[in-house]
C-alpha cells in the first residue's frame, strides 16, 4: 500500500489546479496552526478607540464595531475551523469506514438493513440533519463537531462499502481465508490497504463541507460561541455593517470561499492522481 500511495501521490504536481489547492490548503493549515504566533493582536480583546476602521497599516483587514482586528480573529477562526472540521471528519471517517467495511463484507440481509439505515440518513438534507442535532444538544463547538461527524458517517460507509464488495471476491483474499486468517485480519490487513485512495479522496472533500457547515452553523448561532471567533459567525456579525463597513464581511467570506476551494481542488487533484483507469 505505501509503495503503491508514493508511486502515484508525485502525480499530484501534474495537476495545476491540485496544486492550487495544495498551496491553498497549506497556507491554511499554516495560519490555522500559528494562528497564535502570527496574529497581530488579540482576536478578543476590545478598543473602544480603534472600531470601524478601514484597512490599513495598523489593521491590515481594518476593525469591526468593537475595534476587534479582523485579521487577527480571520487567523483564530481558521484555528477553529480546521480543529472542527478535523474531529468531525476523523470521527466520521472512523465509524463511517468501519460500518461500510462490514456492511460490504457480510452481504445478504446484513448488508441491505445497514444501507437503509444509511439511506434514511440520506433522506435529510445536510444541514437541516445538522441543525436538528444541534438544537437539541445546544450550541458548542463539541455538539457541532457529533452533529458534523453524524451527517458525513453515511457518505463514508457508502464509500467503504463499493470497494469492499469488489476485494473480498478477489483471489489474494480467498487465499487469506485458506491460510486460516479471521474475519478481522481479512478486513485490515488485506481489504483496508486496498480501499485507501477513495477514502482519502473523501476526507479532504468532506473536510471543505465541514467547513462550509460548521461556518452555516456559526452564523446561525449554533456553532462557536462567541467572544471566540468563528468565520461563520463573523460574517453574522458583519450583516448590520454591511454599508458602512463592507471589510467585514468580505474578510471572512473570502476566508470560507478559498478554505473550501483548496480543499476541492486538492480532493479532485488526488482523485485523478489516485485512480488507476487515469494516466497522464
Amino acid at each position: 500500500m505505501k509503495s503503491t500511495l508514493r508511486r502515484k501521490l508525485p502525480r499530484l504536481l501534474r495537476y495545476p489546479a491540485a496544486n492550487i489547492g495544495l498551496l491553498l490548503v497549506a497556507i491554511y493549515l499554516i495560519v490555522a496552526v500559528f494562528a497564535g504566533v502570527l496574529a497581530p493582536y488579540s482576536p478578543i480583546e476590545q478598543r473602544a478607540a480603534d472600531r470601524l476602521q478601514e484597512p490599513g497599516a495598523h489593521h491590515l483587514f481594518g476593525t469591526d464595531e468593537f475595534g476587534r482586528d479582523i485579521l487577527s480573529r480571520l487567523m483564530h477562526g481558521a484555528s477553529s475551523s480546521l480543529r472542527i472540521a478535523l474531529f468531525a471528519v476523523g470521527l466520521a471517517t472512523l465509524i463511517g469506514t468501519a460500518i461500510g467495511m462490514l456492511s460490504g463484507y457480510a452481504g445478504g440481509i446484513a448488508d441491505n438493513a445497514i444501507m437503509r439505515v444509511m439511506d434514511l440518513f440520506f433522506a435529510f438534507p445536510a444541514i437541516l440533519l445538522a441543525l436538528s442535532i444541534v438544537a437539541a444538544l445546544g450550541p458548542g463547538a463539541t455538539n457541532t463537531i457529533l452533529a458534523i461527524a453524524v451527517v458525513y458517517t453515511p457518505i463514508f460507509a457508502r464509500v467503504a462499502r463499493g470497494p469492499v464488495l469488489a476485494i473480498k471476491e478477489m483471489e489474494f483474499v480467498a487465499a487469506a481465508r485458506c491460510v486460516g486468517s479471521n474475519h478481522l485480519q481479512i478486513l485490515t490487513r488485506h481489504i483496508l490497504p486496498n480501499m485507501v485512495a477513495p477514502i482519502i479522496v473523501q476526507v479532504s472533500l468532506a473536510l471543505s463541507w465541514a467547513m462550509l457547515t460548521e461556518a452555516a452553523l456559526s452564523f446561525l448561532g449554533l456553532g462557536t460561541q462567541p467572544p471566540q471567533p468563528s468565520w461563520g459567525s463573523m460574517l453574522s456579525e458583519s450583516r448590520r455593517m454591511m454599508e458602512i463597513a463592507p471589510w467585514m464581511a468580505i474578510s471572512p467570506g473570502l476566508a470560507i470561499m478559498l478554505g473550501v476551494l483548496g480543499f476541492n481542488l486538492l480532493g479532485d487533484g488526488l482523485r485523478d492522481a489516485l485512480d488507476p483507469r487515469l494516466r497522464m
